[in-house]
């Protein structure tokens, strides 16, 4: 009965791990793609050089990549002392995601927030035309053709920040070539920061369903862990399975 039990805990949490380590495989070669694809994918935000789109991916798909495969081998070891890190790091990074939403939801006033990332976001487009962010200009040119906005606020923002009444192609509600520097043109006149608040809001119920679904596969993965170490120091021994 108790060889029976302990085999079916560790092919479910082998099993569960193999499928979060092949997640961590997806997003780690995701990561790199961008980073290779892309050259110098550049951030949004001066304050925060290295939070690029490829940097978060690849850091993201590295963690769960290890913690995936720090289960399996502690699963099909029976090592205790594997399965007991997993636990405390699945417990810790639960924790600490939890503890990040109360603190901005409870702590921070969120206009304050707010103004700070719109003019973050305002200080990064004197960034558009150098010569080493190439991914910064193909991300605000990306996001101004897709979502048909202009600029954080609006189109002047980018007067500001390039020093001349021009603003990028993409922001032209009718796009040919050096249409932005042409000042009889109609430019989209909704910013992008609002676009994306209009997104998010929009799928805020979709955007938490994915956050919980998130949140119960770690602690499935948590469960799984500690479940099969009490089984294992219960037992006393490692069965053959």
């Amino acid at each position: 009965m108790a060889r029976g039990c302990l085999c079916c805990v560790k092919y479910m949490m082998f099993l569960f791990n193999l499928l979060f380590w092949l997640s961590g495989c997806g997003l780690l070669g995701v990561g790199i793609w961008l980073s290779v694809s892309q050259g110098s994918f550049a951030t949004f935000s001066p304050s925060f050089p290295s939070l690029s789109a490829a940097n978060l991916v690849i850091t993201l798909g590295s963690v769960v990549m290890v913690t995936g495969f720090l289960g399996c081998l502690g699963a099909i070891k029976e090592n205790k002392c594997l399965l007991l890190s997993v636990s405390r790091h699945l417990n810790s990074h639960n924790a600490q995601c939890i503890r990040n939403v109360l603190l901005i939801q409870g702590y921070f006033n969120p206009g304050l927030v707010s103004e700070n990332a719109k003019q973050d976001l305002k200080d990064g487009l004197s960034l558009y035309n150098t010569d080493n962010n190439i991914g910064l200009r193909n991300a605000w040119n990306i996001i101004q053709a897709e979502w048909q906005c202009c600029g954080v606020t609006g189109h002047t923002d980018w007067h500001d920040a390039l020093q001349e009444k021009t603003v990028p192609d993409r922001c032209c509600q009718e796009h040919y070539r050096e249409c932005g520097r042409n000042a009889t043109n109609v430019f989209w006149s909704q910013g992008c920061y609002e676009k994306v608040e209009e997104w998010l809001n929009d799928n805020k119920h979709l955007l938490g369903t994915i956050a919980m679904c998130v949140l119960v596969l770690q602690l499935l993965g948590m469960a799984f862990s500690m479940t099969l170490y009490q089984q294992i120091h219960r037992a006393g021994k490692k069965y053959d399975a």
